[in-house]
């Protein structure tokens, strides 16, 4: 589990490519400083699991459902990528609860600089706006988000120049997509609300008139 809150900006070092899978070798030294085979770490908001490291680098395999699902497809060797080690149990929950499970990609549809801080509009893809509300959390590349305005289409989202400064999402430009990750608290209160229970069979009369 995730918080949304990027420790890193690495880089792709290397892709190896295969018919339905592709092998990627990140440079990332704090993330790998004690990370061990097994261990995930998160690429631009997706939970990958660590092959092997060496000098600050580290191997992961990603299948073809990641690479379909999310952007991680479109990578090449010298792009930048959001790192982020998982939350150890009661460590501090700075952003939001993150499963590193893209849900889709969107695109950036526009950015409108402010004084202190920017505003970005994203778009959604088909399924997902019914997730997004306003002032609830979404992850944009593994960044935990506020979203500022929710329609059915996109949404918008405000950078402060930390953000800007210190992950991906301050040099991606109108066009470029990302990964979203909505807040799985919806998507469980959707599915419990399509399987209600049944309603309980009505009593017998005599029954029903005894109680009372």
């Amino acid at each position: 589990m995730f918080t949304g809150i990027v420790e890193e900006l690495g880089e792709v070092v290397a892709v190896e490519e295969s018919a339905d899978a592709a092998r990627f070798r990140l440079r990332g030294p704090l993330v790998t400083d004690g990370a061990q085979h097994g261990d995930s770490i998160a690429v631009n908001g997706v939970c990958l699991t660590v092959v092997e490291t060496a000098g600050g680098e580290f191997t992961a395999d990603v299948m073809a459902e990641t690479l379909r699902r999310s952007s991680l497809g479109a990578l090449a060797p010298g792009d930048r990528v959001n790192l982020e080690r998982p939350v150890a149990l009661g460590g501090r929950l700075g952003g939001h609860l993150v499963q590193g499970h893209v849900d889709g990609t969107g695109t950036i549809t526009e950015r409108v600089p402010g004084e202190h801080w920017e505003v970005v509009r994203i778009s959604v893809p088909d399924g997902l706006a019914r997730y997004i509300v306003e002032k609830g959390s979404i992850t944009v590349d593994g960044v935990s988000l506020t979203v500022v305005e929710a329609g059915e289409e996109d949404f918008t989202v405000s950078l402060i120049p930390t953000t800007l400064e210190l992950t991906t999402l301050g040099v991606k430009g109108v066009g470029d997509p990302v990964n979203l990750e909505v807040d799985v608290l919806a998507k469980y209160v959707e599915r419990l609300l399509g399987h209600r229970a049944p309603a309980a069979p009505a009593l017998p009369a005599d029954i029903a008139g005894a109680l009372r």
